[in-house]
C-alpha cells in the first residue's frame, strides 16, 4: 500500500506547476467554490494536505490540548467545547480566506504543530446563524433525532455567539453474534448468543461574548453539557443453559468558564493572558446478573481544573520573532468506587482516593525565518509539579521535566518542502488512570493507580510534502519516539486479588509513518473528482513486566488506511462520494490475559444537494457493507501469562447498515 502511494504520487509531481510561495499558503473562497460548502469546517476539510486534528480535551492543562486550526490567529478559548465544534459554528459564507501555514512564520503561534490552519474571517456586522435536524435510522429500528442551533451577531469590535445541541448517537461497535469459550484442548465451556445495544444522549448549550477593552479585545465562554452513554448486553446461553444481563451507564455533568484578553503593543509585540475553570461530575455504573448471582459496580467522581496562562510574542525583526510566557494549572479529583458481590463488598486498590497536582511551566521559543526557503524554531519549557493524594492511596511526590524542541523547515522550492523535528515530549496524566474502572459484560475490573508518573519520548520526526496542480498534495511522515516511563498495563497485588492497572512499565520505542495522498482528477477528464488515500504504519517494542518478554505497546493498530471519492457537480448544486475506511487490529496485554480486538472494513455513502445556497439536504448510508467486530480474549490462571492458559473467549457482534437524513438551513 505505501509502495502504491509513493508510485501515484512520484507521477503526479512530475506534472506539477503549483503557483503557491512557501510559508503561508492562502486559500480564499473562490478555491472552494465548487464544493459548495455550507461552513468553514468544509473549507478546512478541502484544504490540500492538510489533515486536521482536534482539541484533546481529556489532556490537562491549555497549552498542550490544543488542535491545528486557528480562528484570527488564535485557539478557542473553551477546552472542553471542541475545535471542530467551533469551526461548524463559523458559517462558509463569513470566511475571508485560509491561511495554511506550514513550518512557522515570525509572530505565529504554532501552537505546537508543524502545519497549521488559520481561519480568517470576514469584517463588518452581521447576524447569522443555522438551524440542522437530523435522525439516524439504526438497522434494527431504533431511531436516534438530532438538532443544532446556532447563531452570532457581530457589530464593531464586538461578538455574541450562542449553540445549543442535542445529539443521540448510536455505538457502531454493539450488535449481534454468537460467542464460544473453549479450554485448551478445544473442548465447549460456553456457548452462546449476544445481543449488544449502545447508545449516546449528549446535550449542551455554549455562550461567547467578546469586544474590546483598553486597547485589546476580550472574550468570555461558557459552556454546560450533559452526556450520557449506556450500554446494554443479554447474552443467552445455548450450553450451559441460561441467560446473563448486564449495564453500564456513564452520566456526565460538565461546566466551564473560560476568559482570553489580547492586546497589541504597537506593531511588535503581542500579549495574550487565559483563565479557565472546568468543573466535572461524573458517575459509572455497573451491573452483571447471571446464575451465580448479582455483580455491582459503581464509581462517583468530581474533578476540577484551573489554569491561568500568559504568552508574549515579539517581533525583533519581520523575519525573527520570540514568543515566552508561562502556564499555572491547579488539578483535583475526588473519587469514590464501590465493588461488591451478591452485597458482599470486595475491596479494590485505589478504590477512594483525593488527589490534587498543581504544575507550573515556563517556556521560551524563537522563530527565525532566515529565507523564503529556510525557517528554523527553536525553544525550551520546563515543567515542575507537585501531586498529592490521600485516602486509599497516601502520597506526595514532585515531578521536574526539561522539554526543549527544534525543528527546521527546507523549501527547495514552491512545490517542495522539508520539515524536520527533535522534541523531548512529557505525556500529560490522565485522571482517568488514577481511578478504578469495571468491564463486568468479560469479567474483570481495573484498577486505578494514582502513583503513575508521565510518559516521556524523545522525538525525531521527518516530513517531505509534495504540492501539484490545484489541489494536490502528498505527504509523507515518519517519526521515531524514544519511550522513558511507558504508560501501559501492569499488575496489582493486594488480598482480594490481582487486578490489571495502568502503570510505569520502563523503556520502549514507537515508530510511526504516514502518507497522505490528494490527487484531483480534473486532469484525468473526471472534472470535480477528488481521490484521497491514507496510510498509517506502526511499530512498537517494550518490556512485559509480567512475562519481561519483548512486545507491542498495549491497544495501538499496526496499519489503517482509508480511500475517499468525491465529486462536486456545480451545475447540479450537488457533491456525492463514499469513504471506504480499512480493516483494524489490536493487543491489550494485562497480567493474566492477552485481548485482541478487531473490526472489519467500513464504508460510507453520501449525497448532498443545495436547492438554494442557504439550504442543504444530506443523506448518508453508513456501513454501507455492514461491519462486524471481533473480540478474542486468552484467559490464563493465577498465575498469569506466565503459567497454562485457562480457556479462550471469543466474540463477534455484526452491526447493520444506518441511513442518516440531515437538513441544514443557515442565515445571514
Amino acid at each position: 500500500m505505501i509502495e502504491f502511494v509513493l508510485a501515484v504520487a512520484a507521477a503526479a509531481a512530475v506534472a506539477s506547476s503549483p503557483a503557491e510561495q512557501s510559508g503561508i499558503t492562502l486559500f480564499p473562497p473562490e478555491f472552494f467554490a465548487d464544493a459548495q460548502p455550507s461552513t468553514a469546517m468544509d473549507m478546512i476539510n478541502r484544504v490540500p494536505g492538510f489533515a486536521f486534528e482536534n482539541s484533546d480535551n481529556n489532556i490537562r492543562g491549555f497549552g498542550a490540548a490544543a488542535g491545528n486550526v486557528l480562528i484570527d490567529g488564535e485557539r478557542p478559548t473553551s477546552k472542553s467545547d471542541n475545535l471542530d465544534n467551533a469551526i461548524r459554528r463559523i458559517p462558509a459564507s463569513r470566511v475571508e480566506r485560509i491561511e495554511l501555514i506550514r513550518g512557522g512564520a515570525p509572530g505565529i503561534d504554532m501552537q505546537g504543530k508543524t502545519v497549521i490552519a488559520n481561519v480568517i474571517r470576514k469584517k463588518g456586522a452581521a447576524i447569522t446563524g443555522a438551524i440542522q435536524v437530523q435522525n439516524n435510522f439504526v438497522y434494527d429500528g431504533r431511531n436516534q433525532p438530532s438538532w443544532r442551533l446556532e447563531a452570532t451577531r457581530k457589530w464593531g469590535d464586538r461578538q455574541l455567539e450562542s449553540s445549543l445541541v442535542y445529539g443521540g448517537f448510536t455505538e457502531d461497535q454493539a450488535g449481534d453474534g454468537p460467542r464460544l469459550r473453549l479450554d485448551p484442548l478445544g473442548n465447549v465451556l460456553i456457548a452462546s448468543r449476544y445481543h449488544v445495544e449502545g447508545a449516546f444522549r449528549n446535550l449542551n448549550g455554549s455562550v461567547a461574548y467578546e469586544q474590546g477593552l483598553a486597547g485589546g479585545q476580550i472574550r468570555i465562554d461558557t459552556r454546560l453539557q450533559r452526556f450520557k452513554f449506556v450500554t446494554d448486553e443479554e447474552n443467552r446461553l445455548s450450553f450451559p443453559v441460561g441467560r446473563e444481563f448486564s449495564r453500564n451507564a456513564n452520566h456526565n455533568d460538565q461546566g466551564e468558564v473560560g476568559l482570553r484578553y489580547s492586546r497589541d503593543f504597537g506593531t511588535r509585540l503581542t500579549t495574550e493572558s487565559v483563565l479557565l475553570q472546568q468543573m466535572k461530575d461524573q458517575e459509572n455504573e455497573g451491573v452483571l446478573l447471571n446464575a451465580t448471582g448479582q455483580t455491582l459496580f459503581g464509581n462517583k467522581r468530581t474533578t476540577g481544573e484551573t489554569v491561568g496562562r500568559f504568552v508574549a510574542i515579539y517581533r525583533l525583526t519581520p523575519k525573527l520573532s520570540i514568543q515566552s510566557g508561562g502556564e499555572a494549572a491547579w488539578n483535583w479529583l475526588d473519587s469514590a468506587t464501590r465493588y461488591s458481590f451478591n452485597g458482599a463488598p470486595i475491596a479494590l486498590p485505589a478504590a477512594n482516593v483525593k488527589v490534587q497536582e498543581k504544575r507550573g511551566e515556563a517556556f521560551a521559543l524563537a522563530t527565525w525565518k532566515a529565507s523564503t526557503k529556510f525557517n528554523l524554531e527553536a525553544g525550551m519549557r520546563i515543567e515542575a509539579s507537585r501531586i498529592t493524594s490521600e485516602g486509599d492511596v497516601v502520597l506526595e511526590k514532585t515531578l521536574r521535566y526539561f522539554k526543549p524542541r527544534v525543528s527546521a523547515v527546507w523549501s527547495p522550492s514552491a512545490s517542495n518542502q522539508f520539515r524536520f523535528r527533535v522534541e523531548n515530549e512529557v505525556g500529560q496524566l490522565n485522571f482517568d488512570d488514577f481511578v478504578a474502572t469495571s468491564s463486568l459484560a468479560i469479567g474483570y475490573v481495573t484498577a486505578g493507580n494514582p502513583n503513575l508518573d508521565p510518559q516521556r519520548a524523545w522525538v525525531m520526526e521527518a516530513v517531505y510534502e509534495r504540492r501539484f496542480w490545484r489541489e494536490g498534495a502528498f505527504v509523507v511522515t515518519f517519526k521515531h519516539s524514544a519511550l522513558t516511563d511507558v504508560v501501559d498495563r501492569a499488575p496489582v497485588f493486594v488480598p482480594s486479588g490481582v487486578y490489571d492497572a495502568p502503570g510505569n512499565i520502563g523503556d520502549g520505542t514507537r515508530d510511526d509513518l504516514t502518507a497522505n495522498l490528494t490527487i484531483p482528477m480534473d486532469r484525468f477528464t473526471a472534472p470535480g473528482v477528488l481521490l484521497k488515500l491514507r496510510v498509517n504504519r506502526r511499530w512498537s517494542k517494550v518490556t512485559d513486566p509480567t512475562t519481561g518478554q519483548q512486545r507491542p505497546l498495549s491497544n495501538l493498530r499496526p496499519l489503517e488506511w482509508g480511500f475517499s471519492f468525491s465529486q462536486d457537480l456545480p451545475r447540479w448544486r450537488a457533491n456525492w462520494g463514499f469513504d471506504v475506511n480499512s480493516k483494524w487490529r489490536q493487543r491489550a496485554f494485562r497480567f493474566n490475559e492477552i485481548e485482541r480486538r478487531g473490526a472489519t472494513a467500513s464504508v460510507f455513502l453520501y449525497a448532498e444537494i443545495r436547492p438554494r445556497p442557504s439550504l442543504s439536504l444530506r443523506a448518508e448510508l453508513q456501513q454501507a457493507s455492514g461491519r462486524s467486530v471481533d473480540r478474542t480474549r486468552q484467559v490464563y490462571g493465577t498465575a498469569g501469562r506466565l503459567g497454562p492458559l485457562a480457556y479462550t473467549d471469543r466474540r463477534d457482534l455484526e452491526f447493520g447498515r444506518m441511513v442518516q437524513l440531515r437538513i441544514r438551513k443557515t442565515f445571514g
